[in-house]
């Protein structure tokens, strides 16, 4: 049957056939980063007129966020050169081995698939709260508390995820692509009714208030805006022609983000008149005060913003559904390699799909729906739903944990590829970026939002006793014929040295071509 999994001559669990496409893998990596999502919610802390310190571009914001777009593509290089040697389930994981050795790519898998479970169950609390409060606002009615909306959303999660990868991704192209297009004729509509107010101004650094520093700010969370971009990678092992797909996946969509990341930028600064005190008073959600009527200081009317708001939550659908999927086939990639219970490693004969992964991912948001229900002090905010709390401390950990990884394969990425292959530029652009981001999550950051990086480094620390305390097996990314590093892209051979207790070592014998 053409859903059985794949048979090997191993006894590596596998997934389902390989057939996958590119619309597939581009839903994947444009559905986990939820281009509209963080359009609407993501732009002001780039501004800087929600961020924990005070600082961004300002009206400048353009130009963080093409600097920041400059640093992502650096890593979406770097990203796209190892797809072509590994197309495993565990990707960046296996990435980090490949260049670090796998004691660290051990522990950064373990802190990069908690990242992306945590940043899962942290928008399934979100949407929940976020639909109920949109119903209760607009309609004036409460059909469901915000925890049921929740449930049902985990229980579309379960569906979707268990029942095949193609569901997941189609679900993802479908929701995204509405929401994308809606958004983007919407941006165009409020250009073209700008006229001639329309100005260069916020794309000159001179126009940022805080000067050079507060663009770099900007540009610290201009990263969060991509946060996703490569998890097409994580489909390499039920993708058709992975060395070909995912990297262009990977490019695609860290060029079409940031054309869009731009544009939101633009609008969001000049539909406001270039005013930071318009924008810092509409700062929950500018995209909303900018599609409200025009006798509220808005470009568009009520049936416009009701619009808004409904492919907003598309597009946080998903990304949970984005993030799922990321997570459970990382997940099953360290349980396949020993370094957690190989109970998780567990797939659907039928289907192919890593069920114990998803029925775990599946249980920790129930969990977490619960916590935000019965537990309201835990990392409250003066003046925001728990929610939203809860949602904000999950993410800010998630995003904290997904760039730590960022900036450990640009590191490793200097000892795998071969020197003036354009490697050395992109690893110290995604270096840059990526130490800044970390350095910004730290600086200034008041309590409770700082346990959130605190609480990822204490994840890193637990996957590197994971790390030197099981003994795990032979990395699939070596053992598995159609998965491991491909030895033609070798300069000299062996690519890669296994250490006894399994896993990739970079290479002694010298760099990739």
């Amino acid at each position: 049957m053409a859903d059985e999994p794949k048979k090997t001559t191993t006894s590596y669990e596998t997934l389902g056939a390989k057939k996958l496409g590119l619309k597939d893998v581009v839903a994947q990596s444009v559905g986990f980063m939820g281009p509209v999502f963080s359009a609407a919610f993501l732009v002001p802390l780039v501004v800087g007129v929600t961020s924990a310190t005070g600082k961004g571009g300002g009206v400048a914001a353009p130009v963080s966020v093409i600097i920041a777009a400059i640093g992502v593509i650096a890593l979406g290089w770097i990203v796209s050169r190892y797809t072509r040697q590994i197309q495993s389930a565990g990707s960046l994981y296996d990435y980090v081995s490949r260049g670090l050795g796998p004691k660290v790519g051990v522990a950064s898998g373990f802190l990069y698939y908690c990242g992306i479970i945590v940043l899962s169950v942290g928008l399934i609390v979100l949407v929940g709260g976020y639909v109920h409060d949109t119903i209760e606002s607009e309609f004036k009615v409460t059909p469901l508390p915000g925890w049921a909306w929740s449930c049902l959303l985990i229980a579309l999660l379960f569906v979707t995820l268990y029942f095949g990868v193609r569901i997941s991704t189609r679900m993802q192209l479908a929701l995204a692509l509405v929401s994308f297009l809606v958004v983007l004729g919407f941006f165009i509509m409020v250009i073209v009714k700008l006229g001639h107010e329309n100005t260069w101004a916020p794309f000159k650094p001179s126009s940022s208030a805080q000067g050079w520093s507060g663009i770099f700010f900007g540009v610290v969370y201009g990263v969060l805006l991509f946060v996703g971009f490569e998890t097409a990678a994580n489909l390499g092992e039920e993708t058709k022609d992975p060395k070909r797909e995912i990297p262009l996946a990977v490019m695609m969509t860290a060029g079409i983000a940031a054309v869009f990341f731009v544009l939101a930028a633009y609008v969001q600064v000049a539909g406001f008149h270039l005013s930071l005190k318009a924008i810092t008073s509409a700062a929950a959600a500018p995209l909303f005060a900018l599609g409200a009527p025009a006798t509220e200081g808005g470009y568009g009317g009520l049936w416009i913003d009701r619009l808004l708001e409904l492919v907003v939550l598309f597009d946080m659908i998903a990304v949970t559904i984005g993030t799922g999927v990321a997570g459970s086939r990382g997940v099953f990639a360290l349980a396949r390699d020993r370094r957690i219970p190989s109970v998780l490693a567990r797939t659907s004969r039928k289907y192919g799909t890593p069920v114990a992964a998803i029925l775990l991912i599946v249980g920790l948001a129930i969990v977490n729906v619960l916590i935000t229900q019965f537990w309201t002090s835990l990392f409250a905010l003066p003046g925001n739903p728990h929610y939203f709390s809860i949602f904000a401390w999950d993410s800010t950990l998630g995003g904290f944990a997904l760039v730590v990884v960022y900036l450990l394969m640009s590191l490793g990425s200097l000892r795998t590829f071969r020197a003036g292959s354009g490697a050395t530029f992109a690893a110290a652009v995604g270096i840059a970026i990526t130490g800044g981001a970390i350095w910004a999550s730290f600086y200034k950051v008041p309590r409770p939002t700082l346990w959130a990086p605190v609480a990822a480094v204490g994840l890193l620390i637990v996957g590197f006793i994971i790390a030197f305390t099981t003994k795990g097996r032979r990395a699939a990314a070596l053992q598995m014929k159609d998965l491991a590093v491909n030895p033609d892209l070798a300069r000299v051979e062996p690519l890669a040295v296994v250490d006894p207790e399994g896993g990739i070592v970079a290479e002694h014998q010298g760099p990739i071509e």
